[in-house]
């Protein structure tokens, strides 16, 4: 018989019943809240039910589908699986169900289409091409993206950042007030750069930089000043990620013409970074400079999320600023107060991109300060990432972790061998796993 699993029925037995104060949440609750969380992000209808989290409790399933730990670690807010007492096995046994073969499987693309299907039907419901709430809709489900991004599978967020750009283009193709036509060419644009984001994330920079070229014809027709600013700010990660540091400068500069709210904090010290990477050292101090005396103070729009830049998230930016600029004391510094800022926050609140970025930096720091123990302590969080977050940026990081971790200075410690086994096994082909047929 598997061993129960403790961790999961502790997290529930600290949560706060919905239903009377004092009590704690009920199986079936939790699994309630799961299930609206999913349909509130992915729109997909998820079956877990309270036998299902007796089930996990006992131990008898250790490693639920991506989509039920996702779901799990926010309604119960912690940061890991592993808290939950959720390990991955070397393969599925046959009482083991991966729940993404439930019911809902092979059908995700059109459970997405039928939302788009009744969601255009608000234009029919307003006896016009389109109405206030149509457009309200887009939004809505554009921030919804925005905020969730990392923290669910991407797949059912990318394709309903693709449903939303369609949507906005079908619309546009008809006949509305201008101020409705100027919404509509917004949420195509938001819809665009989250694809273009996307794409960078996912490992391909240049097909991120078609989305981003419409995106931007978009921003113009909107007339959208943040959304300008968004646009050039993906566009400088797309160039980042292609080793064009000054392309990516270029970009940056250009958003900073647009840039109101928590963008220009962004796009500043991203300009850093470039400058810096490029070897334009005196400069890249003029600028960090002014990134650190610019105000995060947000604009009267902010999708946030993704599309905000936090002073945390801003710190581990910086923090990249100096290790190009050979500080490594200071990269520790600003790493470190990044990371506290960001575990300050409730996890549902948290970009934990930026965070796990934050954080190896701060591994990269104390291999340059020679402190290979606390290297490794700092990288174990980051190495409890699920693989279905193990986006391409952070492999190429993590690699470079590994690579100075190699250099002449390591190779033969006895911290950084185990550093380095560490990161091998992370970054490598995750193994396939046996998927087990339910039947009904």
């Amino acid at each position: 018989m598997s061993e129960a699993n403790g961790l999961l029925r502790a997290a529930r037995e600290r949560t706060p019943s919905r239903r009377a104060p004092g009590e704690h949440m009920s199986r079936a609750e939790l699994a309630d809240a799961v299930c609206a969380w999913l349909w509130e992000t992915t729109d997909v209808r998820y079956e877990l039910d309270g036998h299902y989290i007796a089930k996990l409790e006992r131990g008898a399933v250790r490693w639920p589908g991506a989509a039920y730990r996702s779901g799990l670690r926010y309604v119960l807010d912690v940061a890991s699986d592993n808290e939950l007492g959720f390990y991955p096995p070397g393969r599925v046994a046959a009482f083991e169900l991966d729940l993404t073969t439930s019911s809902a499987a092979g059908i995700d693309d059109e459970l997405i289409d039928a939302g788009d299907e009744s969601v255009a039907l608000l234009a029919l419901a307003e006896e016009s091409n389109v109405g206030d709430l149509t457009v309200e809709q887009l939004h809505a489900d554009i921030q919804r993206i925005a905020l969730n991004y990392l923290k669910v599978p991407t797949k059912p967020l990318f394709l309903r950042s693709r449903a939303i750009r369609d949507r906005a283009f079908r619309l546009l193709a008809g006949r509305q007030a201008p101020n409705q036509t100027r919404d509509l060419y917004a949420a195509a644009g938001w819809a665009l750069t989250l694809l273009g984001w996307m794409s960078v994330d996912l490992g391909r920079p240049d097909i991120a930089e078609s989305h981003n070229r419409t995106a931007w014809a978009c921003a113009e027709a909107a007339d959208h000043d943040e959304l300008r600013a968004w646009v050039r700010a993906t566009q400088h990660t797309a160039a980042l990620w292609q080793d064009d540091f000054g392309r990516a400068a270029d970009y940056a500069q250009a958003g900073l013409l647009h840039a109101t709210g928590s963008s220009r904090l962004f796009l500043i010290s991203a300009l850093a970074v470039d400058q810096a990477r490029a070897g334009h050292l005196r400069v890249a101090r003029e600028t960090l400079h002014q990134a650190k005396n610019t105000s995060s103070a947000q604009a009267d729009f902010e999708l946030g999320g993704l599309f905000l830049c936090t002073p945390e998230r801003a710190e581990g930016i910086w923090s990249d600023v100096h290790l190009a600029l050979g500080e490594a004391q200071h990269t520790l510094d600003h790493a470190d107060h990044s990371i506290k800022l960001f575990e300050a926050e409730p996890h549902a609140r948290r970009n934990v991109g930026s965070e796990r970025m934050a954080r190896l930096q701060q591994v990269k720091a104390h291999l340059e300060l020679g402190h290979p123990d606390a290297a490794a302590e700092a990288l174990s969080p980051v190495l409890t990432t699920p693989a279905e977050y193990r986006v391409r940026p952070l492999i190429h990081r993590i690699s470079e972790v590994a690579a100075l971790a190699r250099s002449d200075r390591y190779a033969d410690t006895p911290e950084t061998r185990l550093l380095h086994e560490s990161i091998r096994e992370f970054t490598k082909r995750p193994r396939r796993r046996r998927r087990t047929k339910v039947s009904h």
